[in-house]
């Protein structure tokens, strides 16, 4: 079982880019998309089935903003769209698929440019930790894939002394990311494998930062306790360029 989650900065312009000549050579079983940007009806969903996926849509209300997607070569039991909580589903930032015997998740969590959105992103954290808890309950095995906007540690970041006060980076997420992972009894499936630094998913557009490795480690394949023993491998795609993150990737013996 492969599964990948990748931010792909705009569905639309992803596929100029030739998104779908590289999704069917790394084939995943299961991929989660964020910051699709686009609603349901200006994505082409045929060309996934052409490729053999099912995909499912959570776009945001607001045009060519946000949205997460999941596509699977097995059809899901079921699609859960949003967490039941309006201001984040209108912005289409969640949702799960269930497959037999576990389930995956796709989420965006917001990003900060400002205090407004500050306040914004930590409520959505503190929110989203409370609905994982409640979930596990029910569904104990989750795969939980998405882009973060936050890097967890000081090994996650290219410049963790000048970047301590941006967003992203804050005490305050970091801490949130370190309670998010316990109570929820959560491993970060890369740092599973790989300790090593320079290790990164995200770079700035400006002054080359992908070029020199600038980068920030935001996107995130998290599994639940039962299935912390059948990962197989993590890894990080830096190759694969059609958006200003890469792909993080999964597997799983299952």
């Amino acid at each position: 079982m492969r599964i990948i989650s990748y931010n792909v900065n705009g569905i639309r312009a992803a596929f100029t880019k030739d998104f779908l000549g590289w999704l069917n050579v790394a084939s995943p079983d299961v991929i989660c998309i964020q910051e699709s940007k686009a609603g349901n009806d200006q994505i082409d969903i045929e060309s996934f089935e052409k490729l053999g996926y099912h995909s499912y849509w959570h776009s945001a209300l607001r045009k060519g903003y946000s949205g997460v997607g999941i596509a699977s070569k097995v059809k899901p039991n079921h699609i859960e769209y949003g967490c039941g909580i309006e201001s984040y589903d209108n912005e289409g930032r969640i949702m799960r698929a269930d497959f037999d015997g576990f389930s995956v998740i796709s989420v965006y969590v917001p990003s900060a440019s400002n205090i407004e959105r500050l306040d914004f992103k930590m409520q959505f954290c503190f929110d989203f930790l409370d609905y994982i808890k409640e979930l596990r309950k029910t569904i104990p095995n989750l795969i939980i894939s998405g882009d973060f906007n936050i890097c967890h540690q000081a090994i996650d970041i290219h410049n963790p002394i000048g970047l301590a006060n941006t967003s992203g980076f804050l005490p305050m997420e970091r801490e949130w990311m370190t309670n998010f992972m316990k109570e929820n009894r959560l491993t970060d499936s890369f740092r599973y494998f790989n300790d090593q630094p320079d290790q990164y998913s995200w770079w700035s557009y400006r002054a080359g930062s992908r070029a020199r490795n600038k980068g920030w480690r935001l996107d995130y394949n998290f599994v639940s306790e039962p299935l912390k023993e059948k990962m197989t491998r993590a890894v990080i795609l830096p190759e694969v360029k059609h958006s200003d993150h890469c792909p993080v990737l999964v597997e799983f013996e299952l």
